[in-house]
């Protein structure tokens, strides 16, 4: 099953705040593999296929270094299409020499984990058929085990990188929170994802269609982090793509009955999370 359309709610774009936009251009196009899909003096948004922006960056006036211990993103995660593609960019990362942060088997994916220049976290992921997920009592059985490291490169072996492959995607966004219990409740009862895992009393996965996750939230910066500064590097905002007008109409009416602001931008809705995440719903 594609968890990733239609009638799914999936994440899309991810904006980030950098500090450097050419050093973080290099980064994304030389160690990740994206294209540029348009570029300004501060401004730039990239792409596989040419079309999508799955990733766009902006370097603040006044930028200030990735501030620790507050809410915002954790890693955004790339979703390539087969096996042989984690091998291929994980036998590149070897190659060059970049350090990579983790390499896990989660039993429903597997992953590779590093970091941009500015300390962004980024997730490289492919999934196992969804078939061979283990569902008790309605969670997903989720782990981190060690990635088998030789039998991913194995599967990549014999063909060249060449930058992200066609049908990359956005799989997931894992974010920072300062709590939970008003966290799920603009995400369940505002957004409509459904919890599919719990970590304790320290994370929560959320999905669209019973996906093992398209958001993950976690506390572990710290019950009651504060929401970084504005130019800080980090997060700027992520975009959610719904199934319909009246599934966006829907949730901007039940976020508005929880006592969440929605704004309207540019023919957009958005809102913010009780975090100080924001997250811009479109079509």
């Amino acid at each position: 099953m594609n968890f990733h359309r239609k009638p799914i709610s999936f994440v899309g774009n991810v904006e980030l705040k950098v500090q450097n936009l050419k050093r973080s251009l290099a980064f994304y196009q030389d160690v990740i593999g994206f294209k540029i899909l348009e570029e300004s003096e501060r401004i730039a948004h990239l792409t596989v296929d040419g079309k999508t922006t799955l990733v766009s960056m902006e370097q603040p006036e006044n930028v200030i270094p990735k501030q620790r211990r507050t809410t915002g993103l954790y890693h955004f995660a790339l979703l390539l299409p087969t096996r042989a593609d984690l091998g291929k960019i994980l036998k590149h990362f070897i190659q060059i020499g970049y350090p990579l942060q983790g390499a896990s088997d989660h039993l429903v994916s597997e992953a590779i984990y590093l970091a941009d220049p500015d300390g962004n976290g980024i997730e490289i992921y492919v999934d196992r058929d969804s078939s061979q997920w283990d569902w008790q009592n309605n969670e997903v059985v989720m782990s981190t085990e060690p990635l088998n490291v030789e039998s991913v490169l194995a599967d990549g072996q014999g063909e060249s990188w060449e930058g992200l492959p066609a049908g990359t995607l956005m799989g997931h966004i894992h974010l920072h929170v300062s709590e939970l219990k008003r966290t799920e409740e603009f995400y369940i009862k505002g957004l409509g994802f459904e919890v599919v895992s719990r970590y304790g009393t320290q994370a929560l996965f959320i999905s669209s269609g019973k996906y093992h996750h398209h958001i993950g939230l976690n506390t572990w910066n710290g019950i009651g982090a504060p929401k970084p500064s504005e130019n800080s590097v980090g997060l700027q905002s992520f975009t959610l793509i719904l199934p319909s007008e009246e599934a966006r109409m829907n949730i901007v009416t039940n976020l508005k009955n929880i006592g969440a602001i929605v704004t309207e931008e540019n023919g957009s809705f958005a809102s913010t999370d009780p975090s100080g995440n924001r997250i811009y719903l479109n079509v």
